[in-house]
């Protein structure tokens, strides 16, 4: 296959909006097999169970659809306007991850993906097919392998351009194109991101136990925050960028050009009493096109109140309080532990007095026990 068709597929690409284009073939990542095993066994991928399903296609694109030939990986830049950390000091308000500032990116480059793949027939032949974060795809090794950039010690994709701020795509094609030169690691002594970790996620350069993770812990799991990392999440409310934004190599990277992944002015840094407040109907709403909404309304409550407990507040308390009364035992169960940083021990203790007795679900009575050692009562409820 001619280079002047990889030439004007890279010219189609940036034209739908992407700013890194890379070819790789599908057999570029088959050393990732072992390295994806030891991750999984040693089960620091937590209650993610769909990343050890179909653990021998996510390690090798040939096993996933053995027609293919070849893997266009595609990135878009998402660099965010400012320093997302400046955020981390409004304890008031909560900080948001760069990438679900915005409009959730799934929406946004899968279409463009497609464009981009019926052009590719049009122009060759072959057959296609198209993931965004949706299938057993390794993206980030792809990626190296296409020489997008390369797995920092943090182990997400840094490109020499853009910093760490890329969201990346893939189309599997059954031509045979011409490969790019795989990226080299150019992390070198550098331990920025594994330092900045505020929970020590990292059990070693390139080792990331997500069970740890802020990211893991505000978004994928579905049970209570555990108390040891309660302190560390601070006011971050979904997500964490402290590994990425550290990262040396974003002198490099300019703020991103796709305004329907800007921030919107409303996530950028909102009011945690605002949040609290947030029924199910308008959670939806003000969520609406935002990665945000998969986690759903409770969830988010909870990481809220987490947010609220390490506010410093005590106006706050009125929030968490009310929540007490909610439908859903995670929120409730949050909002105790709220109160237990918030309030002094006397308001507290007349809190566990009116609520501890006929409080049902399990969990959250445990929630009240475990606060009551910091206050010397209740220990025998």
């Amino acid at each position: 296959m001619s280079n002047d068709l990889t030439d004007q597929l890279r010219v189609q690409a940036r034209a739908l909006g992407f700013d890194a284009v890379g070819i790789c073939g599908v057999e570029a990542i088959a050393g990732i097999a072992a390295r994806l095993d030891a991750f999984l066994d040693a089960g620091w991928h937590g209650s993610m169970d769909w990343l050890a399903t179909h653990r021998d296609r996510r390690a090798d694109p040939r096993v996933l659809w053995r027609e293919a030939r070849s893997v266009i990986m595609l990135g878009m830049n998402y660099g965010p306007d400012a320093d997302p950390r400046a955020n981390l000091g409004k304890r008031k308000q909560g900080a948001i991850s760069v990438y679900a500032q915005g409009d959730d990116y799934h929406e946004l480059i899968k279409p463009r993906l497609k464009t981009l793949a019926r052009w590719l027939i049009a122009q060759a032949g072959g057959d296609v097919k198209v993931f965004v974060d949706t299938a057993p795809v390794m993206e980030k090794p792809l990626a190296q392998a296409a020489g997008l950039g390369w797995q920092g010690k943090h182990s997400n994709l840094v490109s020499r351009e853009f910093g760490s701020w890329l969201f990346l795509g893939a189309i599997f094609s059954t031509l045979e194109l011409p490969h790019d030169t795989p990226e080299v690691d150019h992390c070198g002594s550098c331990r920025a991101c594994l330092d900045a970790c505020p929970t020590d996620a990292f059990v070693a350069p390139y080792r990331l136990d997500a069970r740890r993770c802020i990211s893991y812990l505000t978004i994928e799991n579905k049970g209570p925050i555990p108390r040891q990392f309660r302190k560390a999440i601070g006011n971050r409310i979904y997500g964490c960028d402290d590994c990425l934004a550290v990262c040396p190599w974003n002198k490099f990277a300019a703020a991103g050009r796709e305004a329907k992944l800007a921030a919107r002015a409303t996530l950028r840094a909102p009011p945690l009493a605002e949040l609290a407040r947030l029924d199910d109907a308008a959670f939806r709403a003000l969520f609406a096109k935002s990665p945000i909404k998969r986690i759903g309304r409770d969830r988010f409550v909870r990481n809220v109140l987490i947010a609220i407990g390490n506010s410093g507040d005590a106006g706050l308390a009125v929030e968490a309080e009310r929540l007490l009364r909610d439908d859903n035992p995670l929120v409730r169960g949050a909002a105790v532990w709220a109160l237990a940083q918030l309030l002094a021990p006397e308001p507290f203790d007349a809190l566990a007095a009116q609520w501890l007795v006929d409080e049902r679900d399990e969990g959250v009575r445990d929630e009240w026990r475990a606060s009551a050692p910091l206050l010397g009562r209740w220990v025998s409820q």
